[in-house]
């Protein structure tokens, strides 16, 4: 019935032709002029097919792709699939009146069907998939094709619903439509016009409403092809009595409750796919079930609840079982062991467990009866158990094996080495222990290896690398000790190498620098000593290199300059020294520079301005001097980046002494006379420094200092420093959650389990004092559902830290701006009235009216069910009755203040009001207000403002609209509406912005009108 048997007809159709024709009647003429007609509306032939072939030198049916009746001469078959052609199909096609079989498929065909089609009365075949036909409206004069049985328009620019004619044409058994951009919803009588239908084939594209129950009258469908579309409600239980139906899919929808059980009695069914939808309840139970044929189940990515029926064990033909991502529970079955054909096995992702009565996961003894087995995937599940050594006898075909965050204990057993054509090993996040095998070696087609997030110990075995192909090797947060094995350089293969967090201890081989496709390594947190070698300059695909928080010395090599293609950059705490290489101003790529706590001396390399990507920069805690570059990415940094650098000069909003004009000029000739004409002064300086950091170190290491509780009836907790200090692993790089304007926020876990976030403040900055007694203020009654909770404070002559809620899926700005992490339009729009419920209670339900001054994605975190909580109140003003302005410095951020706190300092809700707006159009848009676009007069909020009304889809986030839900045209209203709503925030004007009382209230009506219009989709 399919494309292959078409082709094959056709083949045969034409080799049954005469090679010469001696005469053509003259009737004839009528198809070679249609012929010809056709051949002059073809644009483009890149094979010159036809302007060879097609020549009224010879007949034209001996021409290429035309097929000939052999008594009367006519044209019967025309098929130039996949030949390339560009044009248009021209109505003298319709003077073919004995073709049979039209096939143009996979070409680039445009523009619409001629009616004339409808003349074709002999068409059976008519297959002009994947082209480029903006067909919409269906000719009438298809319902006069009384013969056509395949119909196939797949892959082509179809839109609008599917018309009617369609359904009328009685003789139709294949109907494909796939891939398109048709909507509206199938007729419930359908099969009383189309009774002889075979195969219904729809996916992907945007239809709705409910799958007619009517479909079980169509008797002969063998194959029903829904997938990827908007079909909603329940799968009818009538299409359980489609006596021979083998493919069922209908995934990738928006079906909800249960399974109907009369699916699972369908004798003749192959394959059912019904996954990624809503459905809930459980798989019947019943051991009568019957799917003797059943090759393929897939009901992945629902919310199905119940154990594994066991009938599951007796379907002797099935091949792929998926039950992934759904809410199943129970044990898993020994059963599975009797599918001697199974090679997909996938359970990953739901609650189920091993029997309790066995420390080992049996289940996996089982298996090694399915000699077919390619692909095992069990991850995700509380197994609570051990590996047994049976897991060498699984199948000689296993490519794929997952079971990572599965409870696992005990070690890795060494028979998994016998696992030869394994390509995928996962069995991170468990807590196996003990060494990692040598037979690892023997994985000789091997090129992911996850292992990290255990308890593994002892060395790294110099056998990994036999496994030549290793494109991945994860060994990281275990706890490995001794030196990387040099043979590591010799893997050509790899891409990602992650050892950090673990207790290594050498130099690092010097043949790991020749892996020049290599793109990530992290050596992060481990022992490792020795300089960096010139040859580091050779990873030419380096992406990420992060060898922070070891025992590294010497200079830092010139040669990483050249490393164009490197984003993130991290040498922090080890021990380098010299000065920064003037040749990083050739990192064109970086984004992330971290060279803080180091011995590092010199200027900062005005170079470094040219690297008009970089967000992050640190350079803190080390001794450099001169002028800090203020060009390109310099405008953007905080006084973080630079402090403990008592040498350097710059802007007063770094925190740093002024710059002298004479520095400027020449830094050396200030360095010179620093150095010859002050010493007597810089001795006192350090001896007094000395003095005081002593003192400090006491006062900061007493026993146990007295914390600054917050009053009872809003802190009920008293944590101490040391408490603090043992909870985040003594305040550890790898416990840092960000850096703010005023202090570092950690992440911590106090004694009895809770996780918290430590903001610690920097009180080498005046202001982080007030801003320490602000929060404290502010937060002291403040108690709100999407305000970051303060649990308490703790304070002593040098040390200040405020013990907050922690927020488990971080920052806004990280979901923004992540690769890895994706927001849906619902999602962004209850972040948006969650923040602007919060500013709601801080303009108008507190007391005193609350300014948060600095509202931006990065203070905005969210909890673990997406709710978001607004936080970091470092610059928080409470103002006096009737909203009255106060002065204040400007300390907001750049993009997101307000021009009457940027200009003139003053302060009012109305700042707050006005970065919420410009907040609401960068959560649409994806883009930063000071993204590189937005130069001269351009800024977000033109964008914005020159995109409305009829723009506005082409300036917004396209991960947010191509998600395939159909709901295209509401999006774009909702978007609208909410970027319309933004502007009126943004005026220049404070009177003229609304209050957050109505801008709530607006943002709640907009999520209602979108629901309500995606609800009234549903039947």
């Amino acid at each position: 019935m399919g494309r292959v048997w078409i082709t094959i007809l056709v083949s045969m159709l034409l080799m049954s032709l005469p090679k010469k024709c001696i005469s053509i009647p003259t009737s004839n003429f009528t198809d070679q002029s249609a012929l010809l007609a056709f051949k002059d509306h073809i644009t483009f032939d890149p094979q010159n097919m036809l302007t060879h072939s097609w020549s009224s030198k010879t007949s034209f049916c001996n021409w290429m792709g035309v097929s000939c009746s052999l008594r009367r001469q006519r044209v019967t078959a025309l098929d130039l699939s996949s030949m390339g052609l560009l044009g248009t199909i021209p109505p003298q096609l319709g003077n073919l009146s004995f073709l049979q079989y039209l096939i143009l498929y996979n070409n680039s065909f445009h523009g619409d069907l001629p009616s004339e089609i409808g003349n074709l009365r002999r068409l059976q075949v008519m297959d002009i998939g994947s082209n480029k036909l903006s067909l919409v409206i269906v000719p009438e004069s298809f319902g006069n094709l009384h013969r056509l049985e395949e119909l196939r328009f797949d892959g082509n620019n179809l839109t609008g619903t599917i018309p009617s004619t369609i359904f009328n044409i009685s003789s139709l058994k294949v109907l494909d439509l796939m891939f398109n951009g048709l909507f509206g919803s199938l007729p419930k009588n359908m099969c009383d016009h189309l009774p002889r239908l075979e195969m219904l084939l729809l996916s992907s594209n945007q239809l709705s409403g409910q799958i007619p129950s009517d479909l079980f009258k169509c008797r002969e469908l063998q194959l029903l092809w829904l997938p990827y579309n908007n079909f909603t409600g329940v799968i009818p239980e009538e299409l359980g009595f489609l006596p021979m139906l083998e493919v069922l899919n209908l995934g990738v929808n928006m079906l909800s409750g249960d399974l109907p059980r009369s699916i699972f009695n369908m004798t003749s069914l192959r394959t059912m796919q019904i996954c990624c939808n809503n459905l809930s309840g459980s798989i019947p139970q019943e051991n009568s079930i019957d799917l003797p044929n059943l090759e393929e189940l897939q009901l992945n990515l629902n919310g199905i609840t119940g154990s594994m029926p066991r009938f599951l064990g007796n379907m002797s033909r099935l091949e792929i079982l998926d039950l992934s991502y759904n809410k199943m529970t129970g044990n898993v079955l020994q059963e599975f062991g009797n599918l001697r054909a199974l090679q997909v096995l996938s359970l990953q992702s739901n609650s189920f467990t091993n029997h309790p009565s066995s420390q080992t996961l049996n289940f996996i003894t089982s298996l090694t009866n399915s000699r077919q087995l390619k692909e095992l995937h069990i991850g995700d599940n509380p197994l609570d158990g051990m590996l047994p050594n049976s897991v060498g006898n699984l199948s000689s075909f296993l490519t794929k094996f997952y079971v990572y965050a599965s409870k696992l204990k005990g070690n890795i057993p060494g028979e998994i080495g016998n696992l030869s054509n394994l390509i995928v090993l996962s069995l991170e996040e468990n807590s196996l222990m003990g060494p990692i095998p040598t037979t690892v070696g023997g994985l000789r087609k091997i090129q992911v290896l996850y292992l990290h997030k255990n308890n593994l110990n002892g060395s790294i075995p110099s056998d990994i690398c036999l496994a030549r192909r290793l494109v991945d090797i994860t060994l990281n947060n275990n706890v490995l000790s001794g030196e990387i094995p040099s043979c590591i350089g010799n893997l050509t293969s790899l891409r990602n190498l992650y050892l950090h967090f673990n207790i290594l201890s050498s130099t690092i081989p010097m043949a790991l620098w020749s892996l020049k496709d290599l793109l990530i390594l992290n050596l992060h947190s481990n022992f490792l000593y020795g300089s960096l070698p010139s040859q580091v300059g050779e990873m030419e695909a380096a992406i990420g290199i992060r060898l922070s928080s070891n025992q590294l010395s010497g200079n830092i090599p010139s040669t990483i300059g050249s490393l164009q293609n490197l984003i993130r950059f991290s040498l922090s705490k080890n021990s380098f020294q010299g000065s920064i290489p003037e040749a990083f101003g050739g990192l064109v790529s970086l984004e992330l520079l971290d060279l803080s706590q180091n011995n590092l001396s010199g200027e900062i390399p005005k170079s470094l301005e040219a690297l008009r990507y970089l967000e992050f920069f640190s350079v803190s805690f080390n001794g450099l001097q001169g002028e800090i570059p203020r060009g390109g990415p310099f405008a953007n940094f905080t006084a973080r980046s630079f402090i403990m650098n008592k040498g350097l000069c710059g802007p007063s909003r770094l925190q740093v002494p002024p710059c002298s004009i004479e520095s400027r000029k020449d830094s050396k000739t200030k360095s010179r006379l620093l150095r010859f004409s002050l010493p007597t002064v810089a001795s006192i300086l350090l001896v007094v420094a000395f003095i005081f950091l002593v003192m400090g170190c006491r006062r900061r290491y007493r026993k146990d200092p007295i914390p600054e509780a917050l009053p009872v009836t809003a802190i009920q907790r008293r944590i101490s420093y040391l408490e603090l200090l043992h909870a985040t692993n003594e305040f550890h790089e790898s416990n840092l959650l960000g850096i703010g304007s005023f202090g570092s926020v950690y992440q911590g876990r106090l004694r009895d389990g809770l996780n918290v976030a430590v903001k610690i403040f920097n009180l080498q900055l005046q202001r982080a004092f007030r801003s320490f007694d602000t929060e404290c203020e502010i937060m002291r009654n403040i108690r709100h559902r999407n305000l970051v909770k303060i649990i308490c404070s703790c304070s002593n002559l040098d040390f200040k830290a405020l013990v907050l809620e922690y927020m488990p899926k971080g920052s806004l700005e990280k979901w923004l701006y992540s690769h890895n992490y994706c927001l849906d339009i619902i999602q962004r729009v209850n972040i948006m009235i969650d923040v602007a419920s919060a500013l709601e209670y801080l303009h108008h339900g507190y007391p005193s009216p609350v300014v948060h001054c600095d509202l931006k994605p990065s203070n905005v975190l969210l909890d673990e069910d997406m709710v978001a909580h607004v936080c970091d109140f470092g610059i928080a003003k409470l103002l006096g009755e009737n909203e009255s302005f106060a002065q204040t410095r400007t300390l907001a951020t750049i993009g997101y203040m307000a021009p009457e706190y940027g200009l003139d300092g003053l302060v009012s809700t109305k700042i707050d009001v006005y970065s919420f707006g410009i907040m609401l159009m960068e959560m649409l848009t994806r883009k930063r207000p000071t993204d590189e676009m937005f130069e001269g007069e351009m800024s977000l909020k033109r964008l914005v403002k020159e995109s409305l009304p009829d723009s506005v889809i082409d300036i917004v986030d396209s991960n947010m609209l191509n998600r395939g839900d159909g709901y295209s045209v509401k999006k774009e209203h909702c978007v609208t509406s909410i970027m319309e709503l933004a502007l009126q925030c943004v005026n220049e004007s404070p009177g003229e912005r609304m209050a957050m009382v109505e801008i709530l209230a607006r943002l709640k009506n907009i999520k209602a009108e979108f629901l309500r219009d995606s609800e009234r989709r549903r039947p």
